[in-house]
């Protein structure tokens, strides 16, 4: 069984707590390329994909994907990547994990999110893809205004203001805003400390058991492979002996019916695990940090606005809400610098 190397998994876990932070893979590839630490292949300089990979690899959760490629050729060895033509196996616990599993489920929950909204959230910095149009849904992004005078002042505003013919009527905000929107958020946040975590804690309570999901998976599975063992039965059969063709198709066609309506089953079952590990491992993430502050913020904390806030949705300039990772959404009244 292999062992963990830690000044390997160092860095791995390094990597999984910037991204649940809140940083793109651009902004971890550039940290630890300014670190000076080496990529898994040796080289000096990180890159977004590599970061990308690391995040998404079920082995540093301990588990295993079997059959992740197949041999089409025993003669020639020539492989492909398994796209469905051959089942695969995921093996949980064979071998030791440098993440825990739940915050791997949190990560890959991260991921879809991020997945969802596209290059919307591929921007480097703080509020690149965290401030939320109240009236379009669309996303906030950085201007510059009078770029080359001694008036040039950044703002943000509404991606879709001046592309559609239907223009939004929100405003724009300056950073000052936005970070003045959090800090009272977070201060009443704070203030009410004790019952939002007595609310948190039953909420984590009210979530499934995974052992729950666990069972209901296991007989999907074995259904899963006994389909495929009667599919893999009857090809045989038909190769050995001559049979009604149009009978042998009937009845392959009912078994791979069969086969993928429980696959599809599965499939469900599996991402609604994932999604209830994910869901109670937010909680948990967003309590463990809840509990770590004490005391109401006078100025903007940058890593505190990156564990806590999914997005900061603005309405008007005094109606902006913001949005935390724990599904609390809180009003506050904005104001004019």
């Amino acid at each position: 069984m292999p062992e963990i190397v830690e000044t390997e998994a160092k860095i791995i876990r390094q990597i999984y707590d910037q991204f649940l932070e809140g940083r793109t893979y651009s902004e971890i590839a550039r940290n630890l390329t300014a670190q000076g630490i080496l990529t898994p292949t040796g080289q000096t300089v990180w890159n977004m994909i590599t970061v990308s990979s690391i995040l998404k690899n079920e082995k540093y959760a301990g588990n295993a994907i079997l059959q992740k490629m197949f041999t089409v050729d025993f003669l020639t060895k020539t492989q492909k990547v398994n796209e469905g033509e051959v089942p695969q196996y995921y093996v949980e616990n064979s071998h030791p994990a440098i993440i825990p599993p739940s915050t791997f489920e949190l990560v890959q929950d991260e991921i879809r999110r991020r997945d969802t909204h596209g290059k919307k959230l591929s921007g480097n910095g703080l509020f690149f893809g965290r401030i939320v149009c109240g009236e379009c849904g669309g996303f906030y992004g950085s201007k510059v205004w009078h770029s080359k005078d001694k008036y040039r002042r950044e703002v943000w505003q509404c991606n879709r203001k001046y592309r559609d013919q239907m223009r939004c009527q929100t405003p724009h905000l300056t950073e000052n805003e936005i970070q003045a929107a959090f800090v009272a958020a977070w201060n009443m946040l704070i203030a009410d400390k004790d019952q939002y975590i007595a609310r948190y804690e039953a909420d984590i309570e009210a979530i499934g058991n995974p052992s729950d999901f666990d069972r209901q998976t296991a007989e999907m599975m074995a259904e899963c492979a006994e389909t495929l063992a009667l599919m893999q039965e009857c090809i045989t059969q038909n190769a050995a002996r001559a049979q009604n063709q149009a009978e042998y198709q009937k009845r392959y066609d009912g078994l791979v019916a069969r086969y993928e309506a429980a696959k599809t089953r599965l499939d469900a079952a599996k991402r609604e695990k994932q999604e209830s590990i994910a869901k109670r491992e937010k909680l948990r993430f967003f309590l463990d940090v809840l509990r770590r502050e004490t005391d109401p913020i006078t100025v903007f904390d940058e890593r505190l606005w990156r564990e806590t806030v999914e997005y900061l949705i603005v309405k008007t300039k005094q109606d902006i809400s913001v949005r935390f990772k724990s599904g609390t959404e809180i009003a506050v009244a904005g104001g004019r610098e």
